[in-house]
């Protein structure tokens, strides 16, 4: 992006306003967001102490807001004492013990709801076992677990004794884990004997095995969660059944009040190379953003029942899952199999069953679902929803309007949410009873949120469509610290573009004629076709718009001419075309791009798979599709795929 903006293609311009229905109870209303809107630009420090004060519980109230000395590691609320698990927990406990706070359902359908009594009793059961293990404030311990209650209840616990904690996603391989153990130099692993995906056993446990047999050399003990009941081999004096920690515990642990500024938890960030990137986060100022998005954006009520489908290996999986619903005092749904078991109803039937009335997912998953037809929705009653959300990536508009029409009945808002791992919550989102909606756009930012669109030189683009650098102009509370032991790599990556002064996103974007956000893809899938920028969201959002095309993903390769040329890679509603058909489907995709956008973002290259490279949270591994594009050897780890055969069939060689 150093000579030239990026051009945007896309041209979307249906509206959907709030139902007068649904901004008649809604949280926010516009005159509320008005209202916060103009606090936060008037009183910038004053909007967020004043929100800090009324949403989090102090132990010590803080007198001190935003700490720039020593910019960019700013410090929220930092002479102030708190504990995350109580927040989340104990201050609910004279009103609410008896509300259900988990739903849970296995893949293979077993059921458990815990209240919040219940949560606290188990979550203070674990933490004395932490306690009792040696486990203090400021260690390391690594989670790598299934997606059930226990999870939760792990990362619960290390938040109530000040541990450490640092999720990893039970897709990732031994490597992986190894690696992220190292880096944190963790001191405890938590896992499972394994856990149900996609009718087979996850092998948490002998993958956990052979990292450590890779070297893990801080860790002191690690506790088995059974879960699956299969065998498994246990070692003498390092592992430990977690029933036989837990059984003999007292249901009561005093919290352990931290500074506001206390490391919550690592995350790394998904899909990295080299040395992994642990993202910090802080315990009140990334609570604050929870809580408040989950309210705002997501209007939880005290009747919702609420499902994030992310698993908490993620970051979605930690504000949308395990800390900030739980911090509103809400009622969440945690499912720990594949969408696809028994068959692609399996969501909605979830939804069906426990009465979801607020629902958020991925836009591949939407996607997917959507690839399968109109008939597993209707087959269940979905009245109970009342709102939807996408996470993850941009939403493209057919997608967008599938969501709407089928699951949503025409009735149901869609946030649109924009936020990072590093942000730690949601930064650019409608409101529901507020904004209105476009498909494929995140609308504005949040109150307390300034997020802009810059050139090369850090200066606003003003003309409208225009694409640039997003940027967040000002600190926020749940932004990240630092990443894990090296704060230059933290300053370089976020900070040093602008000199400074903005996080630098490291996503493309453009403004509309309305201030609407558009979130054209990372700065790095930028394709510069012939001196023409394109972002590869469009491109891939005119090939869906193609009645026989589910789902597609473009990236580039180099090209002797016109400097790089368009690589696609397609899905195709019902079967995958091959030989004559395949031939006939490109040339049709290829002039339907240069109808939708132009001739200039004409695919050179169309591939077809019976599916995308994805780990098994639904992110498409774009590193891997460029490795293909080029025809170079692949290096990366693809053990976290959901179907590795894929890779052969882009490859063209099944």
């Amino acid at each position: 992006m150093s000579d030239k903006d990026i051009s945007s293609t896309l041209i979307e311009n249906r509206q959907f306003p709030p139902a007068k229905e649904f901004t008649a109870s809604a949280r926010l209303k516009p005159a509320d967001l008005k209202a916060l809107h103009k606090h936060a630009a008037d009183d910038y420090e004053g909007f967020w102490a004043e929100q800090a004060r009324t949403q989090l519980h102090w132990k010590k109230p803080f007198s001190q807001i935003l700490d720039s000395s020593r910019a960019p590691h700013y410090q929220w609320f930092n002479d102030g004492e708190m504990n995350v698990s109580y927040n989340c927990i104990d201050r609910h406990l004279d009103k609410h013990a008896d509300k259900t706070a988990i739903i849970f359902e296995g893949e293979k359908g077993d059921v458990r709801q815990i209240s919040y009594q219940e949560l606290h009793d188990e979550v203070c059961q674990f933490a004395n076992s932490l306690k009792a293990s040696g486990i203090k404030k400021g260690d390391r311990v690594v989670i790598y677990m299934p997606m059930t209650p226990e999870a939760v209840i792990a990362m619960q616990a290390c938040a109530r004794i000040g541990a450490i904690h640092s999720v990893v996603f039970g897709g990732f391989s031994a490597e992986s884990l190894r690696d992220r153990i190292n880096d944190a130099g963790a001191v405890m692993l938590i896992t499972a004997d394994g856990g149900h995906r996609g009718g087979k056993i996850v092998e948490l446990k002998a993958a956990s095995d052979k990292a450590m047999n890779a070297g893990c050399p801080s860790i002191q003990h690690v506790l088995v969660l059974k879960r699956t009941g299969h065998d498994i081999s246990m070692q003498d004096g390092r592992d430990i059944w977690w029933h036989d920690l837990v059984n003999d515990q007292a249901t009561q642990c005093e919290p352990e009040w931290v500074n506001a500024e206390h490391p919550l938890f690592l995350l790394y960030t998904s899909g990295s190379t080299g040395k992994p990137k642990g993202i910090q986060h802080s315990s009140a100022g990334y609570l604050l953003n929870a809580v408040l998005t989950n309210l705002w954006v997501f209007d939880l009520q005290d009747e919702d029942t609420f499902w994030c489908t992310a698993d908490v290996g993620w970051i979605t999986g930690h504000t949308y899952v395990a800390y900030g619903p739980l911090a509103a005092c809400s009622t969440i749904v945690i499912y720990e199999g594949a969408p696809t078991v028994p068959d692609y109803g399996r969501f909605w039937k979830i939804c069906e069953d426990h009465k979801v009335s607020v629902f958020y997912t991925a836009p591949t998953a939407i996607r997917a679902l959507m690839k399968m037809g109109d008939d597993f929705p209707n087959k269940y009653d979905l009245s109970s929803l009342r709102l939807l959300g996408t996470v993850g990536e941009p939403i493209n508009p057919e997608a967008w309007m599938w969501y709407h029409k089928v699951i949503g009945k025409e009735r149901c808002p869609i946030v649109d949410t924009w936020w990072q791992t590093e942000t730690g919550a949601h930064m650019i989102s409608p409101i529901p009873g507020a904004i209105s909606t476009k498909p494929g756009s995140c609308t504005i930012p949040l109150p307390g949120i300034i997020a802009d669109v810059v050139n090369d030189d850090g200066e606003s683009i003003t003309e409208a469509n225009k694409g640039g650098y997003l940027v967040i102009k000002k600190p926020f509370p749940s932004m990240l610290r630092t990443v894990w032991g090296d704060d230059q790599r933290y300053i370089d990556t976020y900070f040093s573009k602008f000199g400074g002064k903005y996080y630098l996103a490291g996503d493309s974007a453009r403004k509309d004629d309305d201030g609407y956000f558009w979130i054209m893809g990372r700065i790095d899938d930028v394709i510069n076709v012939s001196g023409h920028r394109l972002g590869t969201m469009e491109v891939e959002s005119a090939l869906v718009a193609h009645p026989r095309v589910a789902e597609a993903a473009v990236v580039s390769r180099p090209h002797e001419v016109k400097g790089e040329a368009i690589v696609a890679f397609v899905i195709c509603n019902g079967e995958r075309p091959v030989g004559a058909e395949a031939v006939a489907m490109v040339k049709e995709l290829r002039e339907w791009v240069g109808e939708q956008i132009g001739a200039i973002a004409r695919p050179d290259d169309i591939r077809f798979a019976e599916g995308l490279p994805k780990t098994r949270s639904g992110k498409i591994m774009r590193r891997l599709l460029r490795t293909i594009a080029h025809g170079e050897e692949i290096t990366q780890d693809i053990s976290t795929l959901e179907n590795e055969g894929v890779v052969l069939q882009l490859q063209g060689k099944a």
